[in-house]
């Protein structure tokens, strides 16, 4: 379909409230002009078929109402459009069954923002052992009234066939005629009551249907969150038990003294001298024979904590020295470089620019910056791990003046808050800078981060000056599975 689509009902839809289907026209390009499609609506969502018999198999386009707009252009058009490459414009049967979509889309549209926020809200809320135990509790609850519930659908139908049964008897038998007109009044009502309880009794199957399916579900649900709950339990357990052993192994480790004349030179260069820090003991492993193991007394094998150095320096100073991530994520998922490279990193494509730089059309050069703000991306398909943030007051400088034109500087200028400062000039004619605030949600199975500084661009030349943000990414399967980013905005 082209940009436009458009749709119209060639028959009247059916549904109540924010739930509809039926056929509409829809405008599919200047050749063919508007063909008749079978739109359905449900959950925020509106698809279309180009047959009722294709819904089993293939659906043509679906837009999510929640990011659309609804434009009413006449009696009987109206254009659905997300402000992307998705465009509606449909054409109905006449107006009031235009009235009837528009006001079931509205409908709809309202519901699925509502539903939008209520979940972005849920996501930040955590989930109690209080709320679990009311959990389980309201769970319990609704079992025992569905049980109850059957129980009384099952004596209504039998109360009702019997007493059916009783005044049928009664009509045969040879009473006065008053007597005969009574009953009769008395069968009309029960089977006015018998049509009744059967209604009832129907509404309340398909309630107990419905009950005990989401009973399973929950209780399913449930389930899988405790099973969740002690893999991570298990899962800590073992990493503490493994970090305890190699805190053990590492206070447990002897440094070898110095080789005796004659008795171990060949081993010259092999044993680590007094100063070897933590850092390299943890990172290092050194094979060691055991010919040239050297027996040391038990009073060598424990430094004494008297002897280990003190830091002159509060807490406070330390919060600020060491290398605490932009967003709380394990140092596993990090990369060994500091933010302010990672942010240098950006002028990559700096040939955009530079082209920019000297189009005269500014149409043409807002190509080239947009092509600049997303190259960016280039590297996050397979580039899932995030950078140290750096300490405060730290630089990093990039002089490419020579080779490319350009120089960069990065501080950082801010650490609680994390905030850098990024500044480039390049004598092609431009100069960009940008200040990059971070604010992250971690949602359980993923992590959004919000970068929150703007970008400027300034071209010398024309005076040009562009500014964007960056979007927002998201980073999957944080605790099982590949890692894998997606990038929003």
């Amino acid at each position: 379909a082209a940009a436009g689509g458009g749709g119209g009902s060639g028959a009247g839809g059916t549904g109540s409230g924010s739930a509809r289907e039926g056929w509409l026209f829809k405008w599919t390009n200047y050749i063919k002009g508007y063909q008749r499609r079978w739109f359905v609506l449900s959950n925020g969502l509106l698809s279309y078929y180009r047959s009722k018999a294709e819904m089993r198999h293939t659906c043509r386009g679906t837009i999510n109402l929640a990011t659309a707009n609804i434009t009413v252009e006449d009696s009987c058009n109206f254009i659905i459009s997300n402000g992307g490459a998705q465009t509606y414009h449909l054409k109905a049967s006449s107006e009031v069954e235009r009235q009837r979509w528009v006001t079931a889309l509205e409908l709809a549209k309202a519901k699925a923002v509502k539903m939008l926020e209520e979940s972005d809200d849920s996501g930040d809320e955590s989930v109690s052992q209080t709320d679990k135990t009311e959990l389980q509790s309201t769970l319990r609850t609704l079992s025992s009234k569905v049980e109850d519930l059957s129980t009384c659908n099952d004596l209504i139908a039998k109360h009702g066939t019997a007493l059916q049964r009783s005044l049928s008897e009664l009509e045969t038998l040879r009473l006065p005629a008053e007597s005969t007109e009574k009953i009769k009044q008395v069968n009309e009502r029960a089977t006015l009551f018998r049509i009744t309880s059967n209604a009832m009794i129907n509404a309340c199957r398909d309630f107990l249907l419905l009950a005990q399916t989401h009973s399973k579900k929950w209780q399913k649900s449930l389930q899988h969150e405790r099973d969740q709950r002690i893999w991570l339990e298990e899962t800590l357990e073992q990493l503490a038990k493994q970090h305890n052993h190699l805190e053990r192994a590492f206070r447990g480790a002897t440094v070898l003294p110095a080789a005796a004349p004659g008795t171990a030179g060949s081993a010259k260069g092999t044993g680590c001298s007094p100063s070897c820090s933590r850092a390299r003991l943890s990172c290092c492993h050194i094979a060691v024979p055991k010919q040239w193991v050297c027996p040391v007394p038990p009073a060598q094998l424990m430094v004494p904590t008297a002897a280990k150095p003190r830091l002159l320096c509060s807490r406070s100073s330390l919060s600020i020295l060491c290398p605490f991530s932009v967003s709380p994520c394990l140092v596993n998922f990090n990369e060994p470089l500091s933010m302010l490279q990672r942010l240098t990193e950006d002028l990559e494509y700096h040939e955009l620019l530079d082209r920019a730089a000297k189009c005269e059309n500014s149409l043409e050069q807002l190509c080239y910056v947009a092509a600049f703000t997303v190259s960016s991306y280039s590297t996050t398909v397979f580039r899932t791990s995030k950078p140290f943030n750096p300490l405060l007051g730290e630089t990093f400088e990039l002089d490419r003046l020579e080779e490319n034109g350009y120089r960069s500087l990065c501080e950082q200028v801010s650490h609680h808050p994390p905030a850098a400062a990024h500044h480039a000039d390049s004598k092609n004619g431009w100069t960009l800078r940008q200040e990059i605030k971070i604010t992250s949600k971690f949602r359980g199975k993923y992590l959004s981060v919000m970068p929150l500084g703007t970008i400027h661009c300034v071209f010398h030349s024309s005076g040009n000056h562009y500014t964007w943000k960056k979007v927002t990414t998201t980073v999957h399967n944080i605790i099982v599975g590949k890692l894998w980013i997606d990038q929003v905005g």
